[in-house]
């Protein structure tokens, strides 16, 4: 059938076929301008996952706005008129941004100790830096000695402040969120809400380029003023979606150029430059523009699909382009109609089976339960399909319209490392396997190290904007992951009657006006609560890891050293919950605490660059310790934001990825049986890919290089590619074994010919992946780096011990092995 299909179709009316193929690929084309970048927060969480819920509903309830953050470090001296006057200037062009709600800094945050007036009189008239003057010494004693401003707003060596931009909350969002849930089951409803949502969110986008880009803008106006770095949610998501968008046009246009050089070199032949760049730019095309009808959206874990497809595609040409050559040579009476027909057919099999696998490979990371992994998983098992299907359409319909031309073979003939690793195989067996057993123990031991961690700052480059802002920030400022602690009080009986209270300190006053008050939300405020919030609050402060911590308890902290040392007591502490004007309230209340829901919210941030964190490890620590120190009968706790989420995201994709890789050799060993029809080959093929693949494990265990969602993909996906080199040489090896019976022969012909194609192609494909350390996104160079090493791994593996392996057991082996 297949050659009935090519004989009297794609050879027979190749002109028709290109046509036709061509408005396939221009209709796809379309499709390509609508695929769009997505490099948002939510890229890189779990989907479904109940913290995310639970952080969703925290943000609502204690009211925390999206912010961003300027880290300014003056030239001049923080309390200096000219810092002052350079903190009002940046904060007024700010806050003419239309996204902005407020802007808070040091000029208009509450002093409490730095005024000499009694406490009652503050909180009626709270002194700030520009309101009015007070004594810079005591203003800068309190700064540095607050626990709600030291190591937050301003940093311990008093040259670093925070200038934090409060952002206007996302009103249109919420409401298209909440008609999402009410049309969770009427699936109509709920696709076109999806639509708004996406709509809403592309404009939004542009909207925030525009507004990010605003106030880069008037940072650069200040340099003068001092080292000024913005850090934040929307410019981390902003400048990604940036890198992503240059790393595409990168990868693309220096592969492009990177692949006709290495063409050129390796064939000398205008013909074999053009035709695998036609057919690569078709395959791209068409998958792009399938991408983009579906409406699945490029990240930063999916940027380098581009790449893969460039590779996956001109290892399929070059197999053909091989084959072809040489039966040019080996049958110089085939017309070129026989040639090209010969070359489809012999490759046909081989080249199925490989791309099979290679699917099987990608397929893997659809069991993730991180979107973008998913999409690169279907990105990738689409895209190698279609890059089969144009590959052996496209070669024969444009080969065979050409003429036969005698193939240079200067590079085989000057360059021949097949010839050098067949010798090794023939006389230096046992050397290789005593290698392949040292490469297995590195792999194993190195595994046994390996580490689920990253630190988000050492995603970036140290020259990029983003490492910069969150290095100031994460060390000066307290620290950038955010890691909540939600504490949910059991409910207490409140007192029927408010007992007066018997004081002669400067709150006395106050006392009739808070027996005779109907707002029982003084009652919330028993000494016990105060007590377990303290003890909570400076646990959590005492661990090296979380840089800052907030929460009531700071507040009690600045009550007790305004109340001369004295303890606020449950009076007091609900006038300031009353009387607190609503402006500092909302700044040092309102986000830690809850009174209708009885909880309270402590918000502490993680130092992201240290080197000793551990996330896992301080997640399971922190519960561990919290269950001693929160009595389940007194209150119940959970953690959340995104410490929690990152954390569940890279578990989770440990666990789902090193299960899955169990899956899918099982899935390949099969197919490998159903391919080569012995479980003796079976077994080889499997051990021949094992222990090269292995090495990317053992490697990142010994170099310290942790598992993250970018690395964990790299086996999988050297898995899928890596294997075609051993179907294609099984199957040439099943061929040339049939001529004479001789295995060490038969191995020699198959360097010779087929070993080749493999190596042109793991040349092509490192080069190609080298294009990646390219990128600002570390994972991404990480990626290319280590996936260069599989690869060069993987040819060794297939050039020296998979035709070991096919020797010795068959040499071995009674009767008939092949």
């Amino acid at each position: 059938m297949l050659k009935t299909f090519y004989e009297r179709i794609v050879l027979a009316h190749p002109l028709k076929v290109l046509f036709f193929l061509s408005l396939f690929v221009v209709f796809f084309a379309f499709g390509a301008t609508k695929l769009e970048i997505d490099a948002s927060s939510n890229t890189l969480l779990l989907q479904n996952d109940s913290d995310l819920q639970f952080t969703r509903k925290v943000a609502k309830e204690f009211q925390t706005q999206d912010i961003l953050l300027i880290a300014f470090s003056p030239k001049s001296y923080l309390l200096s008129q000219e810092t002052l006057s350079a903190i009002d200037g940046i904060s007024k062009e700010l806050l003419a941004l239309n996204k902005i709600d407020s802007v808070t800094s040091i000029l208009n945050v509450p002093l409490l100790e730095s005024s000499n007036k009694p406490i009652k009189e503050l909180i009626t008239d709270i002194p700030t830096l520009e309101k009015g003057t007070l004594d810079k010494e005591l203003v800068k004693k309190e700064f540095l000695s607050s626990p709600l401003y030291t190591n937050n707003l301003v940093s311990k060596d008093f040259k670093t402040t925070a200038i934090v931009i409060n952002l206007k909350e996302d009103k249109k969002y919420q409401e298209l969120i909440k008609e999402k849930n009410k049309f969770k089951k009427d699936d109509t409803q709920l696709n076109k809400t999806l639509i708004k949502i996406k709509e809403h969110r592309d404009r939004e986008r542009v909207l925030d380029h525009h507004f990010i880009k605003n106030i880069r803008s008037i940072i650069q106006n200040h340099n003068s003023d001092g080292k000024l770095f913005l850090g934040g949610v929307k410019m981390v998501a902003d400048d990604l979606i940036s890198f992503v968008k240059n790393d595409l046009r990168m990868y693309g246009s220096i592969l492009f150029g990177l692949l006709v050089v290495i063409l050129w070199i390796i064939f000398r032949e205008i013909r074999w430059v053009v035709i695998p760049i036609i057919i690569c730019c078709a395959s791209i095309l068409a998958t792009s523009g399938i991408l983009g009808f579906l409406g699945w959206e490029v990240t930063v874990v999916s940027s380098n699909f581009i790449s893969l497809q460039l590779i996956i595609t001109i290892s399929i040409v070059l197999h053909l382009i091989v084959r072809y050559r040489e039966l040019v040579l080996k049958h110089p009476e085939f017309s070129q109609h026989e040639l090209v027909l010969e070359t489809i057919l012999s490759k046909a099999n081989p080249s199925f089976y490989a791309i099979l696998t290679t699917i099987v490979g990608f397929s893997s990371l659809i069991f993730s339960k991180i979107l973008p992994i998913i999409n690169l998983g279907w990105m990738m098992s689409s895209g190698i399909a279609m890059s089969l299907f144009i590959a052996f359409i496209l070669f024969p319909a444009i080969l065979v319209k050409l003429p036969i031309s005698k193939p240079y073979t200067t590079f085989e003939n000057n360059f021949t490392p097949t010839k050098f690793l067949a010798n090794w195989v023939e006389h230096h067996g046992g050397k290789i396997i005593i290698g392949s057993v040292i490469v297995v123990i590195f792999n194993i031991t190195g595994a046994s190290q390996l580490i689920v961690e990253n630190s988000f700052i050492n995603y970036f480059k140290q020259d990029t904007e983003i490492y910069q802002g969150m290095k100031v920030i994460d060390q000066k400022l307290g620290g950038t992951t955010p890691l909540d602690l939600i504490v949910k009080f059991k409910d207490e009986k409140k007192p029927l009657q408010a007992k007066k209270k018997n004081t002669d300190d400067e709150f006395a006053s106050f006392d009739n006006e808070f027996a005779s008050s109907k707002d029982e939300n003084q009652y919330w405020f028993t000494l016990n609560k105060m007590q377990k919030i303290m003890q909570i609050h400076d646990y959590l402060d005492s661990k090296p890891e979380i840089g800052n911590v907030q929460s009531l308890a700071t507040l009690l902290k600045i009550g007790k050293i305004s109340n001369n040392g004295k303890e606020l007591d449950n009076f007091q502490l609900a006038l300031l919950y009353n009387k607190l004007p609503s402006e500092f309230k909302k700044l040092i209340m309102d986000p830690y605490l809850n009174i209708d829901k009885n909880e309270i919210r402590f918000a502490t941030r993680i130092v992201d660059s240290s080197p000793e964190l551990r996330r896992d490890k301080l997640i399971k620590e922190l519960n561990r310790e919290l269950k001693k120190i929160i009595k389940p009968e007194l209150a119940s706790f959970r953690l959340s934001n995104l410490m929690i989420l990152y954390n569940n995201m890279l578990q989770s994709l440990f666990e789902s990825q090193i299960l899955t890789l169990g899956l899918v050799f099982v899935l390949l060993f099969i197919m490998f049986l159903f391919m080569f029809k012995s479980l003796k080959l079976s077994i080889i093929a499997m051990i021949s890919n094992i222990v090269p693949i292995g090495v990317i494990f053992g490697f990142m265990g010994w170099f310290n290089i942790p598992l993250d969602l970018m690395t964990i993909t790299i086996a999988a996906i050297s898995l899928g590619i890596g294997v075609d080199d051993t179907i294609h040489y099984i199957h040439r090896y099943k061929e040339e074994f049939q001529k004479d019976g001789d295995y060490i022969k038969s191995m020699h012909r198959c360097h010779n010919s087929i070993g080749f194609a493999m190596y042109y192609t793991s040349f092509v494909v490192m080069m190609g992946f080298s294009v990646l350390v390219l990128s600002n996104f570390l994972p991404t160079i990480y990626f290319g780096l280590l996936t260069v090493l599989v690869m060069f791994m993987v040819l060794l593996g297939a050039l020296l011990l998979l035709p070991k392996l096919l020797i010795f057991v068959g040499q071995k082996s009674k009767g008939k092995f092949l």
